[in-house]
């Protein structure tokens, strides 16, 4: 038996983590942070639903959730709105919380993975996403649209920009993609994230959501975790990338070498 284990381990060893990491099915959610800047992205809020969830609106006030991520990183109020909101079904919907290291923020170069367990794909084809970009006072990113991203079919397949099945949606997020929440004065203090300063004792700015932040107000500023701020973000320029795909059955042939090797442990 001890030889068999030895065996076993080595062979999921080399076998793909994803297929035993989590449950066959599962949507499995990854945060690239792309960007040569020296902001990092808070814990990433995410939700699969039917285009009826709209989380904010360009040239509207913030609601009481996207001030919460956009001056504090926080997804507590984000997730019980989506929870609450009328006529979303299933409640799929999941934070990338780190990158590989376990502790936010999700920082330039690092990935996060999380997973969610779907039930009827097809019924919650849209899928939408919020960030704290820090440090900053109330700068986000997020979709404005809630069709923006179509990401499954009608036969419960993913699916790419052109509606056609795929094994991976890639969703691209770049500087143009920045909102500023209006909800806080850029520069005047209480910065989250922010060595030296307290995020929640910024000055109120009582503005609406704009497209478009001015970062050089933090530029010489030090993150929570040492990081200087010497690189704003180009209008062009990558900042993050989502992947999104279905975590895949055992292989046959991982299948065929296990059962291989219970086999040789058996003729022992």
């Amino acid at each position: 038996m001890r030889s068999f284990t030895k065996l076993l381990v080595v062979a999921l060893t080399l076998a793909p983590c994803s297929a035993f990491a989590q449950a066959i099915g599962d949507i499995r959610v990854e945060v690239e942070h792309a960007s040569n800047t020296d902001f990092s992205l808070t814990p990433v809020w995410f939700g699969f639903h039917n285009g009826a969830f709209d989380s904010f609106d360009a040239g509207s006030a913030a609601s009481p959730a996207i001030e919460a991520i956009a001056e504090l990183g926080a997804v507590g109020p984000i997730s019980m709105d989506f929870t609450n909101a009328p006529g979303i079904p299933g409640d799929i919907q999941g934070v990338v919380a780190a990158a590989e290291n376990g502790v936010p923020p999700i920082e330039p170069g690092e990935t996060g993975v999380s997973f969610v367990t779907p039930i009827n794909p097809s019924g919650y084809q849209y899928f939408s996403y919020l960030s704290m970009l820090v440090p900053t006072n109330d700068t986000f990113v997020g979709n404005d649209n809630p069709f923006a991203y179509r990401v499954f079919n009608d036969d419960d397949d993913l699916i790419d920009a052109m509606g056609n099945a795929t094994s991976e949606v890639v969703i691209e997020i770049f500087a143009s993609d920045i909102y500023d929440a209006g909800t806080e004065v850029n520069g005047a203090g209480g910065a989250a994230f922010t060595q030296g300063e307290v995020g929640t004792e910024g000055v109120e700015e009582n503005g609406v959501v704009t497209l478009g932040s001015d970062l050089s107000s933090f530029l010489d500023e030090t993150d929570v975790t040492g990081r200087d701020i010497r690189d704003t973000i180009g209008t062009g320029e990558l900042l993050a990338t989502i992947r999104l795909s279905v975590v895949p059955e055992p292989t046959a042939g991982l299948l065929a070498a296990i059962a291989g090797l219970a086999g040789v442990v058996r003729r022992r």
